[in-house]
């Protein structure tokens, strides 16, 4: 088994708060995943760009688990897109971090598609095995991406169909993100493997509703949840649409509270959108823009909402969707990317083809109409949350990282 691991997350910081600018589900992902991986006595360094001013090189998050700032390019949040000019310039700071700590390392996992190309350069460098996980893809995101969205980069398809080609496994969230390796990118199929993200059932699990709107100041009508990043892909435009819609039916106290922070260079004027939307449809009264929330008050949003809308565009897995089945909340989501692993459609919510909001507000009125549907709904949500764990993540990842080695 392997004892020590190089994480890359240039573009992102496991630490930073999800729901803000670059962070998001990846950020959550590598934090629990390293966590979870001194469990089992793993030594994980994570690499990141320095994005803040006077923060130390390295933190010691745990024991076992070192954070590590590479300096490149300026020392503060920038755009991904221009962060393709530093890419070089980071990959040459892990080395020289490597070098002079004379640290040395069983194997390298880099996570999305700025990470995976250091990780290359680290693989031929160290002679040590890569496994990527790409977490999004552009030439997926490209084929349901909203008519005003830009296209992605074809530097970044580039790097992706580089990174596919040198790594020792890529390392895919659901069966469907591995088709779409497939499909989209000419894997190959012994170089994938299919590893989901866990939940720290600890933290997300069922709580009293009435308690949880009593501490976040809620009153008792219906209230539909979104959570992420505000950027096009989420496709909160759909679910202030539908909420609009649900409330024309005659559900007029329907509340709809979208918890997250602009993302993107886009990212600001996503949110002028949703407002002037809102208001547009009459609603703005009844959509409440929360900001990001830490990790660790999510759970109290879950309890207390009614149902999760998920209308992505794009989600190669949907982490927001097992934390919130978790705590025992349906969800109705698009049927895109990994939401169909995760949602167990007409069991723990609903799925939806397209980006329809009268069918996201079809299913919604059908669903909090009927008290028993929706009260089995919540008890199967929780159950279906139960395959995702931190533990089992880790078990199967070791298996992984110990074939490539041997390899």
């Amino acid at each position: 088994m392997i004892s020590t691991l190089a994480v890359i997350s240039m573009h992102t910081s496991p630490r930073l708060q999800p729901g803000v600018g670059n962070a998001g589900g990846m950020n959550v992902y590598i934090d629990e995943l390293s966590e979870a991986m001194t469990r089992h006595g793993i030594e994980v360094v994570v690499f990141t760009r320095a994005c803040q001013a006077g923060k130390p090189i390295e933190t010691e998050v745990s024991p076992l688990y070192t954070l590590v700032r590479i300096e490149a390019g300026p020392a503060k949040p920038i755009p991904i897109a221009d962060m393709v000019q530093y890419v070089d310039e980071f990959a040459y700071g892990v080395e020289r971090w490597i070098e002079e700590s004379d640290m040395s390392f069983d194997l390298i996992h880099s996570h999305y598609w700025l990470s995976g190309r250091t990780g290359v350069r680290l693989k031929k460098l160290l002679g040590i095995p890569l496994a990527n996980s790409f977490h999004t893809l552009g030439r997926v995101k490209d084929i349901n991406r909203r008519d005003d969205e830009p296209a992605s980069s074809e530097v970044r398809k580039g790097i992706e169909l580089h990174t596919i080609g040198q790594s020792d496994c890529v390392v895919a969230s659901t069966p469907y993100e591995f088709d779409d390796l497939l499909d989209h990118y000419g894997a190959t199929p012994e170089r994938l493997c299919i590893s989901p993200p866990g939940i720290d059932h600890n933290l997300f699990s069922p709580g009293d509703q009435q308690q949880a709107r009593r501490v976040l100041g809620w009153g008792n009508e219906p209230v539909l949840l979104c959570v992420g990043r505000i950027q096009a892909l989420k496709g909160f435009d759909i679910a202030v649409s539908a909420t609009a819609e649900v409330a024309h039916r005659g559900l007029s106290d329907v509340r709809l509270v979208i918890v997250g922070g602009p993302s993107g260079q886009e990212g600001d004027r996503e949110l002028v959108m949703l407002k002037r939307l809102a208001t547009d449809l009459g609603i703005a009264d009844r959509v409440a823009f929360q900001g990001p929330e830490s990790h660790d008050r999510l759970p109290s949003y879950y309890q207390a909402a009614d149902l999760l809308l998920m209308p992505s565009r794009s989600e190669s897995f949907g982490l927001v969707a097992a934390e919130a089945q978790a705590c025992g909340l349906p969800v109705v989501a698009s049927s895109v990317g990994g939401l169909p692993y995760v949602v167990a459609d007409g069991e723990s919510g609903v799925l939806i083809d397209g980006h329809s909001p009268s069918a996201f507000a079809a299913a919604i009125d059908k669903i909090l109409s009927s008290p028993d549907d929706h009260n089995m709904m919540r008890s199967k949500a929780q159950a279906n949350a139960q395959q995702f764990s931190w533990d089992q993540t880790v078990d199967r990842l070791l298996e992984l990282y110990d074939g490539i080695k041997a390899l």
